[in-house]
């Protein structure tokens, strides 16, 4: 080997590089290559889980806020019955304004597309003074009422505690969750 000509050494240590190269190094890039890539892969992966995080916090944030809204709306037009509970309200409405109600009718449950209207019919003696009260304190109740067919007359025999007497529709609402399906919804006029 000492009589080898110089080029010959220069190839030797060619063969030898690339049988190093071709052993150790060449696997060990294609490694970094791939690991490169996954790692690409997975940053990407975690930026669209980053993204859709933010979006599901944003819809949670909306959501405890809409439920919120519902909360404080299902004060005012609750979703359930409560006949007993808002016959009672207003009987003792009446009873804190001095009047006496002659009579209750409940008119039952009118189907609309989101709520039940619910009129209850009633007859109530007293002072006009009286009955204002009884209105202003039933206009801060926390459920909505609606006043129709308002009607006052005069008491044929009057004392200083009744001088009227008054008949009136009190309309409040319940929500329903639920449309009906099977009742197709009205055409607007001329369609």
């Amino acid at each position: 080997m000492k009589d080898w000509p110089w080029y010959s050494y220069l190839v030797v240590a060619v063969v030898l590089f690339a049988i190093v190269f071709l052993m150790f190094l060449k696997p060990r890039n294609e490694k970094i290559a791939n690991a490169k890539e996954e790692r690409i892969r997975i940053e990407n992966e975690v930026n669209q889980l980053k993204l859709k995080k933010r979006q599901l916090n944003k819809i949670e944030s909306e959501l405890q806020t809409l439920t919120g809204t519902l909360k404080d709306l299902e004060v005012v037009i609750p979703q359930q019955r409560e006949m007993y509970d808002i016959l009672k309200q207003i009987q003792q409405l009446a009873y804190d304004s001095h009047l006496d109600i002659v009579k209750f009718v409940n008119r039952g449950e009118i189907e609309k597309e989101f709520y039940w209207e619910w009129p209850i019919a009633i007859e109530i003696t007293g002072s006009y003074h009286n009955l204002a009260i009884f209105f202003d304190r039933l206009s801060r109740f926390s459920r909505l009422f609606n006043t129709e067919n308002f009607a006052i007359r005069a008491l044929p025999r009057q004392n200083d505690a009744e001088t009227i007497t008054a008949n009136t529709t009190i309309k409040t609402y319940i929500f329903r969750e639920t449309v009906p399906a099977d009742k197709p919804r009205p055409k607007s006029p001329g369609k």
